[in-house]
């Protein structure tokens, strides 16, 4: 980067049950990411890339965040990669809850910006909830879900509502 600027990128974590999850069994899923960079939250659902100010998103503010470090990627070239994401593999149709979804989104986002992936606990948590019978059991009811935090719309810079 020619200019040397470095910018701090988080992870926000939303319990997108608010504590139901949790109360119901430690292996429910209800875990949402996001990445923040450049003063801006990123995440991807139901209705593609999405971006909002930090916190903006109808979940309000996150459960905890991360710190995943810093990134000397320029904002244009990002904003690049992310457009190259949303025409590929980040297109509204290719979210599914369990193997394309907000968190693999982050971790791949985050692996491009900072060179290190989200934490694998959060990952993981599809498969090894899939593996336990009570997820086989809710599996057809949960590959239907589509979970999709609307943003602020006015930062939204990648062609979605």
């Amino acid at each position: 980067m020619a200019d040397g600027s470095s910018y701090d990128v988080k992870l926000y974590i939303y319990d997108v049950s608010k504590g139901l999850a949790r109360q119901l069994s430690p292996m429910m899923l209800g875990e949402h990411t996001s990445v923040v960079v450049y003063g801006e939250e990123f995440f991807f659902g139901g209705r593609g890339i999405i971006s909002c100010f930090p916190g903006g998103t109808i979940l309000g503010m996150p459960d905890s965040i991360v710190d995943l470090g810093n990134t000397e990627v320029p904002r244009d070239l990002f904003q690049e990669y992310l457009s190259s994401l949303r025409e590929s593999t980040y297109r509204p149709e290719k979210y599914h809850l369990f193997e394309h979804n907000c968190n693999t989104f982050s971790s791949e986002v985050s692996q491009f910006i900072t060179g290190t992936k989200i934490p694998s606990y959060i990952t993981e948590l599809p498969s090894e909830v899939l593996a336990t019978p009570f997820g086989h059991a809710l599996r057809p009811f949960l590959d239907s879900v589509t979970i999709t935090p609307s943003g602020d719309n006015t930062m939204n810079r990648y062609g979605q509502l």
